[in-house]
């Protein structure tokens, strides 16, 4: 057998193949190519002609869809807070309602399109006819001065518009029921803002009004504590986005076109110092006696001697809310804190009390008050002709005597009495927290000419509100301790927590002990005996101690001098003298021509009988003795 040298060539193994010899593939890659680039270009072909299609024939359309519909960010309004008085009785509030709106170009469209889907739906007409009998079925043929009825509705909605109001106001209950029916209908928030009381107290509590063209659209305050208050009682607006057309004016109605973002917080209510039933009865007599005085115009004011809180603020003059847009300048203005006057012999109180408080004169001690006085260029007489007259300390005040006062504030000092005008709180606001409040005028010290000090004493040259004119009674009411006067008791918020307002800090403007005194002193004021009658005796009440001052003082007439036929009348009272509970202050300006016009005195004891009665305030100890006035 040959072996492995010989000739014949070896064979190869059965299990190794050869590698195969690789295919052409030029061919079909070059088709593969071709086709994908003849896709590509038909694919931006196609893209181009839908790209001239959207900016050129369709722009217009799409521009404008896109413009009127989108969603929008919006406020929520929140519940505004209301304003009570001092028991909890509503002066303002407000209630939900709803503005009822139609969209009808949009209406009429999407009817067009439903109708191109459904031709058995019927005409675009007997929709509205369908709508609009609905209306007068829920809300009747009128709602709040605005008509409902059927031919008005359906002629709304006929016309070619983007928008409609349809009717304002309506309560929330039946706007639900129309759009329960009707998703073409759209609803928005109002609120209404209530007064209950009409003219009650409106100088004070002011007005508010549902603002759709202020942003953002709510209840704004715009008069009295609803303006000034206007962000504690407004509350925090929460956040919805909304589907709305026409940059976002108006909201595309039907369900689910809003999403609630975050809610609104509600506004605080305030508890106002007011006692409703006592504003109520005061301001009626304020009304009737002013007209029979025949002023211009009259305010009282009520205090709380101790606390200094206002229970009582009318002006003869006042406005309905309900109907803000009628009133006039006049009945808006609080006049009790917004006119001021010189307060007349009311003033001389400042007088008595710095002379006892100095030590100056005891009550009974006697004076030789001559009939006039001169205090540099300037002579001053007694309302009444008199020469050299006896009377006691208590006498002057109780006579009004401008001269015996003036003796009296010459003894006193000018320096000294300046700065008593400070401590009473005049010539500044008070702070009550009412709007519109004037300071009123004192001339500064470094100011005064030689018979500066001829007017002031006698109330006269010096000008105040009748909130300051009264605060100075709760003074001495006070055992000499005023208390800045306010408005707002406390805060209320949604859930009823009640945070009261922090009380003012008291300044003490004499002693106790002066004051007393000085309060003994003016219950000669009203006193009625033969020989010794002051001049507020029909301020006198039966049972009861009373404490007061009577004012007159001249006006500036047209020539700029004081006026012989021109006046402010004034009265301010403490009840009762011995125990005080109440101060009331009362001015009207220039009464004339009947037997009313001479004193605010009878509107005092009105008042404080009322006081005593609503407030059960006890009967005096004992009645004022009876003190001498002239010796």
């Amino acid at each position: 057998m040959p072996g492995p040298s010989s000739g014949r060539q070896a064979r190869r193994p059965l299990s190794v193949r050869a590698t195969r010899p690789a295919k052409r593939r030029g061919a079909n890659s070059r088709v593969r190519l071709t086709v994908g680039r003849l896709l590509l270009v038909g694919a931006l072909l196609l893209a181009g002609i839908r790209l001239v299609q959207v900016q050129g024939f369709e722009a217009a359309a799409l521009s404008l869809k896109a413009e009127q519909q989108r969603a929008t960010p919006q406020d929520i309004p929140a519940e505004r807070g209301a304003i009570l008085d001092r028991n909890g009785n509503q002066l303002a509030f407000s209630i939900e309602a709803r503005s009822l709106y139609a969209v009808p170009q949009l209406m009429r469209k999407n009817w067009a399109d439903d109708l191109a889907k459904n031709p058995k739906l019927g005409s675009f007409e007997d929709r509205v006819k369908a709508i609009a009998a609905v209306f007068q079925q829920v809300l009747g043929t009128e709602v709040n001065g605005q008509k409902t009825d059927e031919k008005t509705i359906a002629d709304l909605l006929l016309r070619d518009t983007t928008y409609i109001e349809l009717v304002d106001n309506v309560e929330p209950e039946k706007a639900a029921a129309i759009r329960k029916q009707f998703n073409e209908i759209g609803s928005e928030y109002r609120a209404v803002r209530v007064y209950p009381n009409g003219r009650l107290a409106s100088n004070i509590v002011g007005a508010a009004n549902w603002r759709k063209d202020m942003q953002p659209a709510a209840t704004h305050g715009q008069l009295g504590l609803e303006s000034s208050q206007d962000n504690l009682l407004a509350g925090r607006n929460g956040r919805r986005v909304v589907d709305t057309i026409q940059g976002g004016d108006i909201v595309i109605p039907g369900p689910d076109r809003d999403r609630e973002l975050e809610p609104a917080t509600p506004g605080k209510s305030l508890e106002l110092t007011l006692d409703i039933d006592t504003q109520y009865v005061v301001q009626n007599m304020v009304t009737d006696y002013t007209a029979k005085s025949g002023a211009k115009s009259g305010s009282a004011v009520v205090l709380d001697s101790k606390t200094g809180e206002i229970l009582a603020m009318a002006n003869d003059q006042t406005f309905d809310p309900r109907d803000f847009g009628k009133a006039t300048e006049d009945e808006k203005r609080n006049i009790a804190v917004t006119s001021v006057f010189e307060p007349g012999s009311v003033n001389k109180i400042v007088t008595a009390a710095g002379a006892i408080e100095d030590g100056l004169y005891k009550p009974d001690e006697v004076l030789t008050v001559p009939g006039s006085i001169q205090v540099a260029d300037r002579r001053i007489n007694d309302a009444w002709p008199h020469g050299d007259t006896d009377m006691t300390f208590t006498g002057v005040f109780a006579k009004s005597s401008n001269v015996g006062t003036l003796m009296a504030a010459q003894k006193i000092g000018q320096d000294k009495y300046a700065e008593l005008l400070r401590k009473f709180g005049l010539g500044k606001r008070t702070g009550s927290g009412l709007t519109g409040e004037e300071a009123g005028l004192v001339p500064p010290r470094n100011q005064w000419s030689g018979s500066t000090f001829g007017n002031l004493p006698i109330g006269q040259g010096l000008s105040m509100t009748l909130l300051q004119m009264t605060g100075m009674y709760q003074t001495i009411a006070n055992d000499g301790l005023r208390i800045p006067p306010r408005i707002i008791r406390a805060e209320v918020d949604d859930k009823g927590t009640r945070k009261e307002t922090e009380k003012p800090e008291g300044v003490r403007v004499v002693s106790p002990e002066t004051a007393k005194t000085v309060r003994n002193m003016f219950r000669a004021v009203v006193q009625d005996a033969p020989g010794q009658t002051g001049t507020g005796r029909a301020a006198a009440l039966s049972g009861y101690q009373i404490a007061g001052k009577t004012g007159t003082a001249q006006q500036i007439d047209d020539t700029g001098h004081y006026s012989n036929s021109l006046y402010w009348i004034t009265f301010a009272g403490i009840l009762p003298a011995d125990n005080p509970r109440y101060v009331v202050g009362i001015m009207l300006d220039g009464p004339t021509g009947t037997q009313f016009s001479a004193s605010a005195a009878p509107l005092f004891h009105d008042i404080a009988s009322y006081l005593s009665q609503r407030f059960q305030v006890p009967l005096s100890a004992e009645q004022s003795p009876v003190v001498t006035l002239t010796p």
